[in-house]
């Protein structure tokens, strides 16, 4: 299973979410799809997608808030599971793309390559209360519709290959790109 066709599964569903990615791949295979002001790309913020997500979440718990992170990003900051558990905001779905490798930094074989390393087991041992691991594009978009579905803490760890995009450019840097998505949750709140 590819990122990229999951990614491409789920992006009607991004219209009204808060979407928060990390660096690299993920980031750009989401922006190849098409920008909205309502995702947020971490560039150069390694581990740190799954952290933003969560103040996202607790900032804005009437808003559904989707995390796309990465085995390597997640490894960096594992103690976000065990914060996200602890204030379990019901409004975030967090899903981890793991490929086993540091793709976008080089691609080095990351922990979980070696089947040792589980972040599903991680997440449930966190006090994650609705953990899923899939690794076929139909499982994963069941797992996905559940936690749309429901209205709870998910995480979902899907494993891919290790490709990625043919290109890196995005033509949105760091700070407009944080503009346009403050923006975008102001001028939503003020909406009736």
């Amino acid at each position: 299973m590819k990122r990229a066709d999951c990614i491409k599964a789920l992006y009607p569903e991004f219209g009204d979410c808060l979407v928060v990615t990390i660096m690299g791949a993920c980031a750009q295979e989401l922006y190849d799809l098409g920008h909205r002001d309502n995702f947020f790309y971490l560039q150069h913020a390694m581990g740190l997608a799954s952290s933003i997500g969560l103040g996202v979440a607790l900032s804005l718990p009437h808003e559904r808030v989707v995390v796309l992170d990465g085995d390597g990003s997640l490894l960096m900051n594992l103690g976000a599971l065990a914060t996200i558990a602890r204030y379990h905001p019901a409004n975030l779905i967090h899903i981890v793309f793991d490929n086993g490798s540091l793709l976008s930094t080089g691609g080095f074989v990351s922990h979980t390559a070696t089947g040792i390393t589980n972040l599903a087991a991680i997440a449930r041992g966190a006090g994650i209360p609705h953990v899923d691991e899939v690794s076929t594009l139909y499982d994963f978009l069941e797992a996905a519709a559940d936690a749309f579905d429901r209205p709870d803490l998910s995480v979902i760890v899907a494993k891919v290959e290790a490709v990625g995009p043919d290109h890196f450019g995005m033509d949105l840097k760091l700070p407009e790109n944080a503009f346009r998505f403050e923006r975008f949750i102001r001028e939503k709140q003020r909406r009736p």
